[in-house]
């Protein structure tokens, strides 16, 4: 337990920043970040070629810039979560849209266990960062296709309110309702009377 320097880069001053994880006396180190006193040149650096048009696709951008940051580890806590922010903002420019609907910030906690295990493996590795964009890219795909899903059950919802907007429904067969349409699977085909009555009702 150390205390954490907040609005400032870490100092180093308990050690070198590493992740580590494992009992005390066991630990695993999966990635040691630079030493503190680089850390201004290389937020500068960081900083200077995210503002800058540097020519590259700008979803390739995002993939690369969370990857960076994460990488050079500048705060003693918080760093994985700002890297999601800044990926997120990246694409947000890159669609150049004031309304998204898909979070790639949320895509990745969703699949964390992969995402520590290519970010490990890049930052261990040599400077090929071909695999971790490939996930980057997969990852992104798999959070567009989640978005699709749930706007279409949302849009399923809509309608089915919509058809039934004139019929006298209670409260708990509304709640019921919602729950089917949500995906829910009841183990047992019955349901109570005033359900299936109002289904039957106003679905024929």
């Amino acid at each position: 337990m150390t205390k954490i320097g907040a609005g400032a880069w870490r100092d180093d001053s308990t050690g070198p920043m590493a992740v580590v994880s494992g009992p005390v006396g066991k630990e695993r180190v999966h990635y040691q970040a630079p030493p503190a006193r680089r850390l201004d040149g290389e937020m500068q650096a960081f900083l200077d070629w995210f503002s800058a048009n540097v020519g590259i696709d700008p979803v390739l951008k995002a993939g690369l810039a969370h990857l960076w940051f994460v990488t050079i580890h500048p705060f003693d806590d918080g760093n994985g979560r700002i890297a999601r922010a800044i990926a997120d903002m990246a694409l947000a420019r890159s669609e150049n849209s004031p309304q998204r609907f898909y979070s790639m910030s949320a895509q990745v906690r969703q699949e964390r266990g992969a995402y520590y295990d290519i970010l490990e493996e890049t930052q261990k590795g040599t400077l090929d960062i071909t695999p971790w964009m490939e996930w980057f890219l997969g990852c992104l795909g798999r959070a567009i296709d989640g978005a699709q899903t749930t706007l279409a059950m949302i849009l399923t919802k809509a309608r089915f309110w919509q058809a039934v907007a004139g019929v006298a429904i209670n409260g708990r067969q509304r709640l019921v309702l919602n729950r089917l349409l949500d995906g829910f699977e009841p183990k047992t085909a019955y349901l109570s009377t005033g359900v299936k009555l109002c289904v039957n009702s106003n679905l024929r």
